[in-house]
Protein backbone atom coordinates (compact mmCIF):
# COMPACT_ATOMS: atom_id res chain seq x y z
CA UNK A 1 0.00 0.00 0.00
CA UNK A 2 1.51 3.52 -1.12
CA UNK A 3 1.21 6.38 0.91
CA UNK A 4 -0.90 8.57 -0.54
CA UNK A 5 -3.45 5.49 -0.40
CA UNK A 6 -2.84 4.87 2.93
CA UNK A 7 -3.96 8.54 3.73
CA UNK A 8 -6.53 9.47 0.92
CA UNK A 9 -5.24 10.68 -2.38
CA UNK A 10 -6.31 14.48 -2.91
CA UNK A 11 -8.92 14.84 -5.08
CA UNK A 12 -7.81 16.82 -8.35
CA UNK A 13 -10.03 20.05 -7.60
CA UNK A 14 -9.00 19.58 -3.89
CA UNK A 15 -5.25 20.27 -5.89
CA UNK A 16 -6.28 23.20 -8.10
CA UNK A 17 -7.69 24.90 -4.71
CA UNK A 18 -4.58 24.55 -2.63
CA UNK A 19 -2.31 24.97 -5.55
CA UNK A 20 -3.75 28.66 -6.41
CA UNK A 21 -1.23 31.42 -6.30
CA UNK A 22 -2.96 33.57 -4.11
CA UNK A 23 -0.71 36.95 -4.61
CA UNK A 24 -0.89 36.75 -8.33
CA UNK A 25 -4.72 36.55 -8.03
CA UNK A 26 -4.51 39.50 -6.59
CA UNK A 27 -2.27 41.30 -8.19
CA UNK A 28 -4.55 40.39 -11.27
CA UNK A 29 -7.82 41.77 -9.71
CA UNK A 30 -6.12 44.87 -8.49
CA UNK A 31 -4.49 46.01 -11.81
CA UNK A 32 -8.42 45.59 -13.40
CA UNK A 33 -9.73 47.67 -10.60
CA UNK A 34 -7.11 50.47 -11.12
CA UNK A 35 -8.09 50.39 -14.66
CA UNK A 36 -11.87 50.85 -13.74
CA UNK A 37 -10.93 53.95 -11.39
CA UNK A 38 -9.00 55.60 -14.48
CA UNK A 39 -11.64 55.53 -16.84
CA UNK A 40 -13.80 56.28 -13.98
CA UNK A 41 -11.86 59.56 -13.54
CA UNK A 42 -12.24 60.08 -17.65
CA UNK A 43 -15.74 59.86 -17.05
CA UNK A 44 -15.31 57.01 -20.18
CA UNK A 45 -18.15 55.06 -19.10
CA UNK A 46 -18.34 51.93 -21.90
CA UNK A 47 -14.36 51.64 -21.08
CA UNK A 48 -15.82 51.22 -17.40
CA UNK A 49 -18.15 48.52 -18.13
CA UNK A 50 -15.88 46.55 -20.52
CA UNK A 51 -13.50 46.41 -17.76
CA UNK A 52 -15.96 45.47 -15.25
CA UNK A 53 -16.91 42.35 -17.58
CA UNK A 54 -13.77 41.59 -18.13
CA UNK A 55 -13.57 41.61 -14.16
CA UNK A 56 -16.34 39.65 -13.31
CA UNK A 57 -15.72 37.01 -15.94
CA UNK A 58 -12.11 36.41 -15.13
CA UNK A 59 -10.92 33.45 -13.55
CA UNK A 60 -9.17 35.67 -10.32
CA UNK A 61 -12.05 37.35 -10.13
CA UNK A 62 -14.20 34.43 -9.64
CA UNK A 63 -11.76 32.54 -7.03
CA UNK A 64 -11.82 35.73 -4.87
CA UNK A 65 -15.28 36.26 -4.51
CA UNK A 66 -15.19 32.26 -3.45
CA UNK A 67 -12.46 33.06 -1.06
CA UNK A 68 -14.49 35.89 0.58
CA UNK A 69 -17.87 33.87 1.32
CA UNK A 70 -15.90 30.84 2.51
CA UNK A 71 -13.78 32.58 4.98
CA UNK A 72 -15.89 35.67 6.11
CA UNK A 73 -18.23 35.06 9.21
CA UNK A 74 -21.35 33.79 7.75
CA UNK A 75 -19.38 31.09 6.12
CA UNK A 76 -21.37 28.43 8.58
CA UNK A 77 -24.64 30.50 7.59
CA UNK A 78 -26.90 28.81 4.70
CA UNK A 79 -29.53 30.14 2.64
CA UNK A 80 -32.83 28.60 1.49
CA UNK A 81 -30.67 25.59 0.05
CA UNK A 82 -29.55 24.91 2.93
CA UNK A 83 -26.04 24.69 1.27
CA UNK A 84 -22.32 25.61 2.71
CA UNK A 85 -18.94 25.26 0.56
CA UNK A 86 -16.95 23.64 3.35
CA UNK A 87 -14.36 21.65 1.30
CA UNK A 88 -12.13 22.62 -1.20
CA UNK A 89 -13.95 20.51 -3.68
CA UNK A 90 -16.51 22.43 -3.38
CA UNK A 91 -14.74 25.50 -3.51
CA UNK A 92 -13.30 24.49 -6.98
CA UNK A 93 -16.78 24.18 -8.20
CA UNK A 94 -18.02 26.85 -7.16
CA UNK A 95 -15.26 28.86 -9.09
CA UNK A 96 -16.51 26.82 -12.38
CA UNK A 97 -20.04 27.19 -11.41
CA UNK A 98 -20.41 31.38 -11.36
CA UNK A 99 -21.26 31.95 -14.84
CA UNK A 100 -23.22 34.87 -16.17
CA UNK A 101 -25.29 32.62 -18.59
CA UNK A 102 -28.00 30.63 -16.82
CA UNK A 103 -27.75 32.75 -13.45
CA UNK A 104 -30.50 32.62 -11.29
CA UNK A 105 -31.04 33.98 -8.08
CA UNK A 106 -32.66 32.24 -5.42
CA UNK A 107 -34.96 33.75 -2.77
CA UNK A 108 -33.50 35.53 0.79
CA UNK A 109 -33.89 33.21 4.12
CA UNK A 110 -35.40 36.11 6.78
CA UNK A 111 -34.22 35.94 9.64
CA UNK A 112 -34.67 38.42 12.63
CA UNK A 113 -31.58 39.40 15.25
CA UNK A 114 -31.97 41.99 17.49
CA UNK A 115 -31.72 46.03 17.09
CA UNK A 116 -29.31 47.82 19.66
CA UNK A 117 -32.02 49.20 21.86
CA UNK A 118 -33.29 45.54 22.61
CA UNK A 119 -36.47 45.69 21.76
CA UNK A 120 -37.27 45.79 18.25
CA UNK A 121 -35.84 43.20 15.41
CA UNK A 122 -34.30 44.47 12.44
CA UNK A 123 -34.84 41.87 9.38
CA UNK A 124 -32.17 40.03 7.60
CA UNK A 125 -32.11 38.29 4.48
CA UNK A 126 -29.24 35.64 3.78
CA UNK A 127 -28.76 34.48 0.37
CA UNK A 128 -27.48 31.26 -1.07
CA UNK A 129 -24.28 30.55 -1.20
CA UNK A 130 -23.95 30.98 -4.80
CA UNK A 131 -25.30 34.22 -4.30
CA UNK A 132 -23.26 35.47 -2.42
CA UNK A 133 -20.40 34.52 -4.17
CA UNK A 134 -22.09 36.17 -7.39
CA UNK A 135 -22.62 39.39 -5.69
CA UNK A 136 -19.03 39.36 -4.23
CA UNK A 137 -17.58 38.84 -7.54
CA UNK A 138 -19.73 41.44 -8.85
CA UNK A 139 -18.76 43.77 -6.65
CA UNK A 140 -15.37 43.27 -7.05
CA UNK A 141 -16.11 45.76 -10.63
CA UNK A 142 -18.40 48.19 -8.67
CA UNK A 143 -16.38 48.68 -5.69
CA UNK A 144 -13.71 50.58 -7.39
CA UNK A 145 -16.72 52.91 -9.17
CA UNK A 146 -18.29 53.83 -6.30
CA UNK A 147 -15.21 54.74 -4.20
CA UNK A 148 -13.96 57.01 -7.20
CA UNK A 149 -17.47 58.68 -6.85
CA UNK A 150 -18.14 58.95 -3.51
CA UNK A 151 -18.82 61.88 -1.40
CA UNK A 152 -15.59 63.25 0.61
CA UNK A 153 -17.16 62.89 4.34
CA UNK A 154 -18.66 59.56 3.51
CA UNK A 155 -17.30 57.30 6.15
CA UNK A 156 -19.91 54.28 6.42
CA UNK A 157 -19.15 50.94 4.66
CA UNK A 158 -15.78 52.07 2.80
CA UNK A 159 -12.71 51.07 2.38
CA UNK A 160 -9.45 52.25 4.56
CA UNK A 161 -12.15 54.13 6.09
CA UNK A 162 -13.54 54.01 9.72
CA UNK A 163 -16.05 55.23 12.56
CA UNK A 164 -12.61 57.13 14.19
CA UNK A 165 -12.32 59.27 10.68
CA UNK A 166 -15.86 60.67 11.02
CA UNK A 167 -15.26 61.31 14.85
CA UNK A 168 -12.03 63.11 13.43
CA UNK A 169 -14.01 65.11 10.84
CA UNK A 170 -17.01 65.77 13.36
CA UNK A 171 -14.44 67.82 15.36
CA UNK A 172 -12.84 69.68 12.64
CA UNK A 173 -16.63 70.73 11.29
CA UNK A 174 -17.50 71.75 15.18
CA UNK A 175 -14.51 73.38 16.11
CA UNK A 176 -15.34 76.88 14.74
CA UNK A 177 -17.62 78.53 17.26
CA UNK A 178 -19.48 79.71 13.76
CA UNK A 179 -20.85 75.97 13.50
CA UNK A 180 -23.02 76.14 16.61
CA UNK A 181 -26.22 74.41 15.21
CA UNK A 182 -26.48 70.84 13.57
CA UNK A 183 -28.84 68.42 11.87
CA UNK A 184 -28.81 65.37 13.14
CA UNK A 185 -30.54 63.09 10.41
CA UNK A 186 -31.51 59.70 10.63
CA UNK A 187 -33.05 58.09 7.34
CA UNK A 188 -36.31 56.01 7.56
CA UNK A 189 -35.68 52.41 7.25
CA UNK A 190 -32.92 52.94 4.36
CA UNK A 191 -32.13 49.48 3.32
CA UNK A 192 -35.43 48.28 2.99
CA UNK A 193 -36.94 51.36 1.15
CA UNK A 194 -34.60 52.20 -1.56
CA UNK A 195 -35.84 52.31 -4.72
CA UNK A 196 -35.50 49.63 -6.90
CA UNK A 197 -35.86 51.67 -10.33
CA UNK A 198 -33.33 54.36 -8.84
CA UNK A 199 -30.67 51.61 -8.34
CA UNK A 200 -31.44 50.10 -11.71
CA UNK A 201 -30.95 53.71 -13.34
CA UNK A 202 -27.78 54.93 -11.93
CA UNK A 203 -25.86 51.87 -10.20
CA UNK A 204 -23.23 51.13 -12.88
CA UNK A 205 -23.75 47.58 -12.68
CA UNK A 206 -24.52 44.92 -15.11
CA UNK A 207 -28.37 45.59 -14.75
CA UNK A 208 -29.87 41.97 -15.13
CA UNK A 209 -27.66 40.83 -12.69
CA UNK A 210 -28.38 43.40 -10.28
CA UNK A 211 -32.85 43.30 -11.38
CA UNK A 212 -32.22 39.90 -10.40
CA UNK A 213 -31.01 40.01 -6.94
CA UNK A 214 -33.78 43.04 -6.13
CA UNK A 215 -36.34 41.07 -7.31
CA UNK A 216 -35.55 37.14 -5.80
CA UNK A 217 -38.09 37.81 -3.30
CA UNK A 218 -37.67 36.53 0.28
CA UNK A 219 -38.89 33.14 2.39
CA UNK A 220 -40.44 33.21 5.25
CA UNK A 221 -41.98 30.48 7.20
CA UNK A 222 -41.90 28.63 3.96
CA UNK A 223 -43.87 31.42 2.24
CA UNK A 224 -42.20 33.46 -1.07
CA UNK A 225 -42.78 37.29 -0.33
CA UNK A 226 -41.95 39.50 -3.53
CA UNK A 227 -39.84 42.30 -2.79
CA UNK A 228 -40.65 45.48 -4.28
CA UNK A 229 -38.35 47.89 -3.61
CA UNK A 230 -35.00 47.84 -0.79
CA UNK A 231 -31.87 45.74 -0.91
CA UNK A 232 -31.84 42.66 1.73
CA UNK A 233 -29.63 43.51 5.05
CA UNK A 234 -27.54 40.79 4.65
CA UNK A 235 -26.35 41.02 0.85
CA UNK A 236 -22.68 41.35 0.22
CA UNK A 237 -23.17 44.14 -1.94
CA UNK A 238 -26.21 46.03 -0.11
CA UNK A 239 -23.90 48.68 1.62
CA UNK A 240 -22.50 49.24 -1.74
CA UNK A 241 -25.70 49.84 -2.99
CA UNK A 242 -26.84 51.97 -0.31
CA UNK A 243 -23.72 54.61 -0.27
CA UNK A 244 -24.72 54.21 -4.07
CA UNK A 245 -28.35 56.01 -3.51
CA UNK A 246 -26.89 58.58 -0.63
CA UNK A 247 -23.83 59.70 -2.80
CA UNK A 248 -24.15 62.72 -3.54
CA UNK A 249 -25.98 64.78 -1.23
CA UNK A 250 -22.41 66.83 0.15
CA UNK A 251 -21.55 67.62 -3.26
CA UNK A 252 -25.42 69.27 -4.19
CA UNK A 253 -24.84 70.62 -0.62
CA UNK A 254 -21.75 72.55 -1.41
CA UNK A 255 -22.86 73.77 -4.89
CA UNK A 256 -26.11 75.53 -2.97
CA UNK A 257 -23.75 76.72 -0.21
CA UNK A 258 -19.89 77.00 -1.38
CA UNK A 259 -17.30 77.45 1.52
CA UNK A 260 -16.79 81.39 0.86
CA UNK A 261 -20.25 82.24 0.02
CA UNK A 262 -21.68 84.91 2.25
CA UNK A 263 -25.62 84.80 2.42
CA UNK A 264 -27.54 87.84 2.86
CA UNK A 265 -30.20 86.06 5.04
CA UNK A 266 -27.42 85.61 7.87
CA UNK A 267 -26.06 89.11 7.33
CA UNK A 268 -23.36 88.64 5.19
CA UNK A 269 -22.08 85.50 6.99
CA UNK A 270 -21.13 82.21 5.84
CA UNK A 271 -23.34 79.52 6.51
CA UNK A 272 -20.48 77.17 7.08
CA UNK A 273 -22.54 74.01 5.79
CA UNK A 274 -20.72 70.79 6.61
CA UNK A 275 -21.90 67.16 6.20
CA UNK A 276 -20.41 64.03 7.92
CA UNK A 277 -21.83 60.60 6.97
CA UNK A 278 -21.54 57.11 8.30
CA UNK A 279 -23.87 54.47 6.68
CA UNK A 280 -27.49 55.79 6.48
CA UNK A 281 -26.57 58.23 9.43
CA UNK A 282 -25.45 62.25 8.87
CA UNK A 283 -24.96 65.11 10.87
CA UNK A 284 -25.43 68.74 8.67
CA UNK A 285 -23.33 71.93 10.61
CA UNK A 286 -24.57 75.47 9.91
CA UNK A 287 -24.57 78.64 11.63
CA UNK A 288 -28.10 79.43 11.68
CA UNK A 289 -30.92 76.94 13.14
CA UNK A 290 -33.37 78.90 10.40
CA UNK A 291 -31.18 78.43 7.21
CA UNK A 292 -31.58 74.25 8.85
CA UNK A 293 -34.74 74.37 9.09
CA UNK A 294 -36.35 76.59 6.21
CA UNK A 295 -33.81 75.79 3.39
CA UNK A 296 -31.64 72.71 3.89
CA UNK A 297 -33.59 70.20 5.54
CA UNK A 298 -36.58 70.37 2.76
CA UNK A 299 -33.34 70.11 0.22
CA UNK A 300 -32.39 66.81 2.20
CA UNK A 301 -36.15 65.59 1.57
CA UNK A 302 -36.22 65.88 -1.57
CA UNK A 303 -33.14 64.68 -2.17
CA UNK A 304 -34.20 61.10 -0.48
CA UNK A 305 -37.87 61.45 -2.27
CA UNK A 306 -36.00 60.49 -5.45
CA UNK A 307 -34.96 57.62 -4.24
CA UNK A 308 -37.58 56.13 -2.64
CA UNK A 309 -36.53 57.23 1.25
CA UNK A 310 -37.62 60.06 3.84
CA UNK A 311 -36.34 61.56 7.10
CA UNK A 312 -37.84 59.69 10.34
CA UNK A 313 -39.99 62.34 12.05
CA UNK A 314 -38.92 61.48 15.52
CA UNK A 315 -34.85 60.55 15.09
CA UNK A 316 -34.43 64.02 13.12
CA UNK A 317 -33.64 66.71 14.95
CA UNK A 318 -32.09 70.26 14.66
CA UNK A 319 -30.27 71.03 17.79
CA UNK A 320 -26.65 72.77 19.11
CA UNK A 321 -23.74 70.55 18.59
CA UNK A 322 -23.16 70.35 22.83
CA UNK A 323 -26.71 68.99 23.46
CA UNK A 324 -26.29 66.37 20.74
CA UNK A 325 -22.75 65.52 22.18
CA UNK A 326 -24.65 65.02 25.74
CA UNK A 327 -27.52 62.91 24.61
CA UNK A 328 -26.01 58.94 23.99
CA UNK A 329 -28.91 58.46 22.29
CA UNK A 330 -28.33 60.87 18.86
CA UNK A 331 -26.79 60.34 15.77
CA UNK A 332 -24.20 62.96 16.25
CA UNK A 333 -22.95 61.65 19.58
CA UNK A 334 -22.94 58.28 18.53
CA UNK A 335 -20.02 59.55 16.29
CA UNK A 336 -18.75 61.64 17.70
CA UNK A 337 -18.21 59.30 21.05
CA UNK A 338 -17.70 56.17 19.05
CA UNK A 339 -20.96 54.62 19.97
CA UNK A 340 -21.60 53.48 16.08
CA UNK A 341 -18.69 51.23 16.46
CA UNK A 342 -18.21 50.40 20.02
CA UNK A 343 -15.40 47.60 19.28
CA UNK A 344 -12.80 50.13 18.33
CA UNK A 345 -10.62 50.24 20.37
CA UNK A 346 -10.31 53.38 23.45
CA UNK A 347 -6.85 54.51 22.14
CA UNK A 348 -7.88 54.83 18.71
CA UNK A 349 -10.93 57.17 19.77
CA UNK A 350 -8.49 59.30 21.84
CA UNK A 351 -6.09 59.95 18.60
CA UNK A 352 -8.73 60.75 16.34
CA UNK A 353 -10.23 63.38 18.10
CA UNK A 354 -7.67 66.49 17.62
CA UNK A 355 -9.71 68.60 20.09
CA UNK A 356 -9.27 72.02 21.75
CA UNK A 357 -8.89 71.67 25.58
CA UNK A 358 -12.37 72.33 26.46
CA UNK A 359 -14.06 70.01 23.75
CA UNK A 360 -11.43 67.41 24.60
CA UNK A 361 -12.57 67.18 28.43
CA UNK A 362 -16.48 66.81 27.19
CA UNK A 363 -15.59 64.26 24.92
CA UNK A 364 -13.94 62.16 27.31
CA UNK A 365 -16.35 62.46 29.74
CA UNK A 366 -18.96 61.08 27.12
CA UNK A 367 -17.10 57.99 26.44
CA UNK A 368 -18.30 54.85 27.75
CA UNK A 369 -16.10 53.64 30.79
CA UNK A 370 -13.77 50.21 30.00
Amino acid sequence: MTTAQAVGAVSREAAEWYAIDWQAINRNVRRLQVRIVQATKESRWGRVRALQRLLTHSYSGKVLAVRRVTENNGKKTPGVDQEIWDTPEKKTQAVHALKRRGYQSQPLRRVYIPKSDGKTMRPLGIPTMKDRAQQALYLLALAPVVETTADKNSYGFRQQRSCADAMEQCFKALRSANTQWILEGDIKSCFDKISHDWLLAHVLMDRVILQKWLKSGYMEKHVLHDTTDGTPQGGIISPALANCALDGLERLLQERYPAGKRLKSLGGEKPCVNLVRYADDFVITSKSKELLEGEIKPLVEYFLQERGLELSPKKTVITTWSRALISSDKTCADILTGNCSSSLPRRMLELSWRASDELSKLHMACLPPI
